[in-house]
């Protein structure tokens, strides 16, 4: 899938948003992709994970041997590559604020996880999710996301692979431009503003 053809699939969604949110990482921006629009229709999930998976390096796809994903966001999006790399794809959560497997999930030692996300912003939920992976045995060999947000700034520790790259302006809560500023925030991620 081209760039275009896959931002073609969000529009289709009504997933491109515009007005004043708040991200999970803290900072404020004009603009949220809403990946839960996009991942509602199951065909278009599928889609986006395949061309997700295609795009990864053959010697990278080889060795995964599960998928993991931090939750809620990033559930179906890792059910999806699970699918397309036909492995299997769990979740770690956050029942106390740190990330853990829970519901029975286990890793095998040393088990190459591949840390899946539907979108990267700072890096901050998946280095806790790749810590919590790394502390319940497995190892994460890489990571990917349908989107990254970061400008290529996010540093995961281990290689990362987003389906496309979108460079939206974010700002510190003390930082913000005027016109940001005078519009109600809304916060629709799925971990508290810091």
């Amino acid at each position: 899938m081209s760039e275009e053809e896959i931002l073609a699939e969000f529009r289709a969604a009504d997933a491109l948003l515009e007005g004043h949110f708040i991200l999970s990482s803290g900072l404020h921006s004009p603009r949220y992709l809403q990946c839960a629009r996009v991942l509602a229709d199951p065909m278009r999930a599928a889609r986006l994970a395949s061309a997700l998976a295609a795009s990864m390096p053959r010697d990278i796809r080889s060795q995964i041997e599960i998928v993991v994903s931090p939750a809620m966001g990033g559930v179906i999006a890792g059910h999806e590559m699970g699918r397309a790399l036909g492995v299997e794809a769990i979740f770690v959560e956050r029942p106390t604020g740190t990330f853990e497997l829970r519901r029975g999930f286990r890793l095998k030692p040393g088990q190459k996880v591949l840390l899946m996300e539907d979108v990267v912003t700072t890096g901050l939920s998946s280095r806790e999710a790749i810590k919590a992976v790394e502390e319940a045995g497995g190892e994460v060999i890489a990571a990917a996301a349908l989107v990254d947000r970061s400008s290529g700034e996010a540093d995961l520790g281990v290689p990362f692979f987003p389906l496309v790259s979108i460079t939206v302006p974010t700002y510190p809560a003390d930082a913000l431009p005027q016109d940001l500023a005078a519009l109600p925030a809304e916060k629709p991620g799925s971990r508290k503003a810091a």
